[in-house]
């Protein structure tokens, strides 16, 4: 179904997320049922959740990967056969799967769903991808922690019918390719089965151990250090150099993230991928496409391990970034728009307006009436729907955002 050379990959933690990757440009969307996934921070997708999905997704010409890339106990696997079986039902496009016995079920119970090897399964050589390939999985997910001359390599060693994905943005582990323990040693809750509690992010302290009730900081300067916390990976500034690698599938990380992250990101990587797709010699990023990864909250950015070397740790902070705040979203386009409220606005406010498959654009609200018909000054209500005049016309399905003052 996909029209583009190269695919952009979106993460769907519920029904809205697929909806606003597939509305902004993603060429196919990932997601998970209620079990079998690696994300239960996600709301994910019950049967009939993912039919409707599916259905959406398909009738817009984005496939949809369903991810069953945990490593399931024994004692799980009875009930294996009758979820593979559903969403070939479904007519998913793909399976991403890290454990080979799923892999063996998948083969017998959906032999109609495309596989996928999941980065959990650790691909850092081409000998791997071709043993996988000769197994009968069309997509290899590459290990996080491969260089581009090691992309390279794989391709060059593999079958051009093979299609290689990798991450190009999102959150990095500070394990490789996800297997940590930590999480498990020190909540109880198992990373590798999609529970993962980020103890990585959080603040260390030194204790001694016949100092009882006293600590000593760890300090890489006056604010601490964390110790695991890896940065974001963004490569919107290196595209070209990904992208003739011969890789098929850009994929954002972020299934447990909000939908206007997945549309802010899909948007941003979509519309740069597709103005490479037009004229590669010529291809210059889009400024406004470097703007938006800046426009949802984030760790501080790196370009991973794709450039050499690694990505370090952001040492200062645990926590995000944070410039912008959506403030509304458009039901009804127009230069009076109707929409819903999100955090506060005031009458006056100059907002930058994100639509579908378009740069953004910044107008002001020049009035607001609530629904009573009142001319109110400011939106202080969550979910309120509101009417508002506009400089520019606000389109459909857009987001109202607002620049923080970040000087207060």
């Amino acid at each position: 179904m996909n029209k583009h050379k190269y695919e952009v990959l979106s993460p769907a933690g519920d029904l809205e997320c697929l909806k606003s990757a597939v509305d902004f440009g993603a060429d196919a969307v990932y997601l998970a049922g209620t079990s079998f996934g690696m994300r239960t921070a996600s709301k994910n997708f019950t049967p009939e959740e993912l039919a409707e999905g599916i259905e959406y997704a398909h009738s817009k010409g984005v496939r949809v990967h369903i991810t069953c890339n945990v490593l399931p106990r024994s004692s799980e696997l009875s009930e294996l056969p009758e979820f593979l079986k559903t969403a070939q039902d479904l007519h998913a496009d793909a399976f991403i799967i890290a454990d080979l016995g799923v892999m063996e079920f998948a083969k017998k119970y959906a032999p109609n769903v495309e596989i996928h090897a999941s980065t959990q399964t650790g691909i850092v050589n081409y000998a791997t991808a071709n043993a996988l390939y000769s197994m009968g999985v069309k997509r290899v997910v590459l290990a996080r922690e491969l260089s581009i001359p090691e992309i390279i390599t794989i391709r060059e060693n593999t079958p051009k019918e093979l299609e290689i994905e990798t991450f190009v943005h999102g959150s990095m582990c500070v394990s490789f390719s996800g297997r940590c323990l930590i999480s498990s040693y020190m909540t109880g809750r198992d990373a590798n089965r999609g529970d993962c509690a980020q103890p990585c992010r959080w603040k260390y302290h030194l204790y001694e151990e016949n100092r009882e009730g006293q600590f000593f900081p760890v300090e890489q300067d006056d604010t601490g250090t964390y110790l695991y916390n890896s940065r974001d990976l963004c490569m919107i500034e290196h595209l070209p150099e990904l992208l003739e690698t011969g890789v098929t599938s850009l994929k954002i990380e972020g299934r447990a993230k909000s939908a206007y992250y997945t549309s802010v990101i899909t948007n941003a990587y979509a519309g740069a991928v597709r103005e490479y797709e037009k004229d590669p010699a010529s291809y210059k990023l889009p400024e406004w496409a470097r703007a938006e990864v800046n426009k949802v909250s984030h760790r501080e950015y790196s370009t991973g391990f794709f450039l050499g070397g690694e990505p370090g740790q952001a040492v200062t902070s645990g926590g995000y970034i944070r410039e912008y705040d959506v403030v509304a979203v458009c039901e009804e386009g127009g230069e009076r728009a109707v929409i819903t409220q999100r955090n506060k606005f005031f009458t006056g406010d100059t907002l930058d307006i994100l639509a579908p498959n378009e740069p953004s654009f910044e107008t002001k609200i020049l009035e607001m009436t609530n629904e009573r018909g009142e001319i109110v000054e400011s939106a202080p209500h969550a979910m309120e729907r509101l009417t508002v005049v506009s400089e520019k016309p606000i389109p459909k399905g857009a987001f109202l955002r607002k620049k923080r003052n970040l000087t207060n």
